[in-house]
């Protein structure tokens, strides 16, 4: 059987980039850069694994940043702008806790400075070196081709901003996700970012507490697990405080599947994650990519679906010099 799987596991990989080799979602493709910035990929990979090797929580925090530039109005880096007169999305609710931003200025610079100034795009950016830091996250065990052509926005209003939140059903969840024309795998195969990373103990206090005002713990969470995460998160703990996403201690800042193993044993720590398990809706995608080996490509693949969502083309967008400031300060923001 192992074997077995290994071989439908090696298949969807090499159909995987199969497919991307013919990839183009309108102005997006494989080696955009290749004349106008060549080795473009290798500068940004030398900045960001520099970048890792110092602060290895920067790949769940690009993945978030990531997620939420491209759910809200589309992977065009509308999240990176600053405003000193009116909310930017950086400054809606959802978005207070995203950060990332002085690695992605760190890429912009060297690429500005010393490589190609005026051809790489901030959304690209965002894309390459997320791409970057999941792949260094996985012990280099997954590096997706991503394709590139990305321009970036001129406006960014914290008014616009829309995600999904942590209390939401799985139907709910999944009808915006459809409205961005991503599919009910790529929703469950996107959530299994949360691999790696961490929650503040405010997002799961009703679970833990008062589910549903009852006065007592969400009967799907493992009870061994609400009493463990009781000590970590008391009732009057601060907000700062913090669990890992993924509760198996072995591989909660490895992305790997066992974000999936651990919600079908009712230890997920957000109440969509823990859906995801027992929705009928999900329950057996989620049993297909925690009994597997295919997790890493099919995450792959769903990341560079989300990256096609809502691009701006040279028409609609522009290449900006600093990721923080249009270009020309020609914005709506």
């Amino acid at each position: 059987m192992a074997v077995k799987i290994s071989i439908i596991s090696a298949l969807i990989v090499f159909l995987a980039l199969l497919s991307l080799s013919h990839f183009s979602y309108g102005e997006l493709r494989l080696g955009f850069y290749s004349k106008s910035c060549p080795g473009v990929e290798e500068t940004v990979f030398r900045v960001v694994k520099k970048a890792f090797s110092d602060n290895s929580t920067l790949a769940p925090l690009m993945i978030r940043l990531y997620f939420h530039d491209c759910f809200s109005n589309g992977c065009d880096a509308s999240l990176l702008l600053d405003s000193t007169t009116s909310p930017t999305e950086k400054k809606a609710g959802p978005n207070l806790s995203v950060d990332g931003y002085a690695l992605i200025d760190a890429v912009k610079d060297e690429l500005e400075i010393n490589k190609c100034p005026g051809v790489v795009s901030c959304a690209d950016i965002i894309a390459l070196v997320t791409r970057d830091l999941v792949d260094l996250a996985s012990g280099r065990k997954i590096r997706y081709e991503i394709p590139t052509g990305r321009f970036d926005g001129r406006e960014s209003l914290a008014s616009t901003v829309d995600l999904p939140g942590p209390q939401m059903s799985v139907s709910d969840t999944f009808k915006m996700f459809e409205k961005r024309k991503l599919s009910l795998t790529d929703m469950v195969v996107l959530l299994g970012g949360h691999t790696i990373g961490v929650a503040h103990c405010s997002f799961i206090m009703d679970r833990l507490y008062n589910f549903k005002n009852t006065g007592k713990p969400d009967p799907s969470m493992d009870p061994t697990l609400v009493e463990q995460l009781r000590e970590k998160c008391p009732e009057d703990s601060s907000a700062g405080r913090v669990i890992n996403l993924d509760q198996d201690v072995l591989s909660s800042n490895i992305v790997d599947a066992s974000f999936y193993k651990q919600i079908k044993s009712r230890r997920g720590i957000l109440h969509i994650d823990q859906l995801l398990a027992t929705d009928e809706m999900t329950k057996q995608i989620v049993t297909d990519l925690a009994e597997g080996n295919d997790f890493l490509a099919r995450f792959g693949q769903a990341m560079v679906n989300l990256g096609s969502v809502g691009v701006k083309d040279k028409d609609t967008g522009e290449v900006r010099t600093s990721c923080r400031a249009c270009k020309n300060m020609f914005c709506t923001i």
